[in-house]
């Protein structure tokens, strides 16, 4: 990734049944590529939601289409809605 990348706060949420052998052998894979994706400094965060088969993730990429990529390269991702935020800096950030 160059230096100018953008954060992203995505929300996923989990469409598929959760009780099939099939969607156990996905959740399996989907926790491969997401340690890969963090291990390349895309995904930064992962939080899921309580009550909710959803998470919030913070993420990085070069832009929206490097985004994009990496969100369909997730298995999980014919079986999920995404809701993505662009985020951008803001003047009082204590960070």
């Amino acid at each position: 990734m160059s230096g100018d990348t953008m954060e992203f706060l995505v929300r996923m949420t989990i469409t598929a049944p959760g009780d099939s052998a099939d969607v156990a052998a996905l959740r399996a894979a989907e926790a491969e590529r997401a340690a890969e994706l963090a291990r390349s400094g895309t995904l930064l965060r992962l939080w899921r939601i309580p009550g909710d088969r959803a998470n919030w993730g913070l993420w990085r990429a070069d832009d929206a289409t490097a985004l994009h990529e990496a969100l369909t390269s997730l298995p999980l991702w014919p079986h999920a809605r995404f809701e993505v935020h662009a985020l951008a800096s803001h003047p009082n950030d204590p960070g």
